[in-house]
């Protein structure tokens, strides 16, 4: 019964440690995704790229964005019906939202390098060394989830 505790300790220890690190590169690439995205310029191809190797294009796309605390603003309109009906007036202007996203991938047939990806490795704070080694399981990984999902894949650029 001990080990038994002992060993979800461990696995819990040795989880909340890989999770600090891949946490922390996380969240650096959701930031840098973006700014990738909104420095790539298509304007001179019409918002639609193809190249050798990638594709690029820019879809605009007007959403309605669902916005949270219905019932708080459920309750302040039944206090105060008239401001209410403002309130849900300027709710819905907001919720009217336009998104401009950048959609790319690699052309059928084609891959990236190891080299293709060593400057976001090191921008993540990886020596050149580490990088080289870690980066090979990463992509090993990455590889089987993108065959699960089949999706093309866009950042908000917009």
């Amino acid at each position: 019964m001990t080990k038994n505790i002992e060993k979800q300790i461990i696995e819990l220890i040795a989880a909340d440690r890989i999770d600090i690190p891949t946490s922390s590169m996380s969240g650096k690439l959701k930031r840098i995704k973006p700014k990738f995205g909104k420095a790539i310029n298509l304007s001179e191809y019409e918002n639609n790229f193809v190249g050798e190797r990638v594709y690029a294009r820019v879809e605009e796309n007007n959403t309605e964005k669902a916005r949270g605390m219905k019932e708080g603003i459920e309750k302040f309109c039944e206090k105060y019906p008239k401001e209410g009906k403002i309130l849900n007036g300027y709710i819905a202007e907001q919720r009217k939202d336009r998104e401009i996203n950048l959609y790319f991938g690699v052309n059928k047939g084609c891959r990236l390098t190891d080299d293709d990806y060593m400057s976001v490795m090191m921008n993540l704070g990886y020596t050149e060394s580490l990088a080289s080694k870690t980066l090979p399981g990463i992509l090993d990984y990455s590889r089987r989830l993108s065959k699960k999902r089949q999706e093309e894949r866009s950042v908000l650029i917009g």
